[in-house]
């Protein structure tokens, strides 16, 4: 009894580990996601910092993707931005395996 209680706190280590790393990922990619997007709205130092800010907390209203999506298209359409739904998306798969990299890697 002892071996399948020690693999299933095993197991529930490793669950939790993975979900922390994929929270972590999911903030650097917001960051990054909301630097990117900061740098076409002309915004920089610390107005470009407290808006990644801002895509990172967009993060908590839903499950997924869709509240950041909808917060750099909302900005880019009042800033009159032109910017596509793809290119937005693409980008954000693109920072997202960026942040995975960094994350795993320590940086």
């Amino acid at each position: 009894m002892s071996g399948f209680d020690d693999r299933k706190k095993g197991q529930e280590s490793k669950f939790a580990h993975d979900q922390e790393m994929e929270f972590k990922i999911s903030v650097r990619r917001n960051k990054l996601l909301g630097a990117w997007a900061a740098e076409l709205m002309g915004k920089t130092g610390e107005d470009a910092e407290v808006y990644a800010k801002e895509v990172i907390i967009s993060d908590m209203e839903e499950k997924g993707d869709e509240d950041v999506f909808r917060k750099i298209r909302g900005d880019f359409d009042a800033q009159s931005i032109e910017m596509s739904d793809h290119r937005i998306r693409r980008q954000m798969e693109e920072l997202l395996a960026l942040a995975r990299e960094q994350i795993l890697s320590g940086k």
